[in-house]
C-alpha cells in the first residue's frame, strides 16, 4: 500500500471509518531490546537474559518491552500518512491502550491504521486513529490503541 497524502481537514475528513493504510513490517531484534532496556533502565530478565528466557520463560525466548513496541508507532505511522499544509503536529494522547500479546525477539510487526474520528476544534484538527499492531503470522495482535493527534493546518 502506498502512503496516503492529506492536504486539508476536508481531505482528511473523507476517510472517517476507513483504513488509512498498513505499514511495512519491522523486525524486533535483541539489540533493539537491549538498547531500550539501557535507555529506560528496565533490565528485567524476560527482556535481556536470552539464556534464562530460553529455560524459564513460557515463551522460550526474550520478549520486547511493551513500551518498546509502543515507541515504534511514530516510525510506522510515518509510512502510512503524510499530512501537508500544517504548521505543527502534536501527539495529544493514547486511549484504550492494550498490550494483547507479547512480542518475541525476531517477531515482525506492522501497524494497521483506521481513522476513527476527526473534529475541527476552532482551527485545530483532532484526529483519533485506531491502531492495531500486528505480529506477522499471528492472529492475535500485539497491541490495540486509539492514538490522538492534533494537526494545525495553515
Amino acid at each position: 500500500m502506498s502512503k496516503l497524502i492529506v492536504n486539508s481537514y476536508e481531505e482528511f475528513e473523507q476517510h472517517i471509518g476507513q483504513i488509512l493504510g498498513i505499514s511495512e513490517y519491522i523486525k524486533i531484534t535483541q539489540e533493539q531490546i537491549n538498547k531500550f532496556a539501557e535507555a529506560t533502565l528496565d533490565h528485567q530478565w524476560i527482556h535481556v537474559d536470552e539464556k534464562r528466557a530460553a529455560i524459564e520463560s513460557p515463551y522460550k525466548s526474550t520478549i520486547a518491552h511493551g513500551y518498546l513496541t509502543l515507541s515504534l508507532l511514530p516510525y510506522l505511522w510515518s509510512q502510512i500518512l503524510e499530512v501537508n499544509n500544517t504548521i505543527m503536529l502534536v501527539n495529544y494522547g493514547i486511549e484504550k491502550l492494550k498490550f494483547l500479546q507479547p512480542v518475541l525477539v525476531n517477531n515482525e510487526l506492522r501497524v494497521i491504521a483506521k481513522l476513527a474520528s476527526i473534529i475541527n476544534l476552532r482551527g485545530v484538527t483532532k484526529a483519533e486513529i485506531k491502531i492495531t499492531l500486528e505480529i506477522k503470522g499471528n492472529k492475535k495482535p500485539a497491541m490495540d490503541a486509539n492514538v490522538l493527534f492534533l494537526y494545525h493546518f495553515k
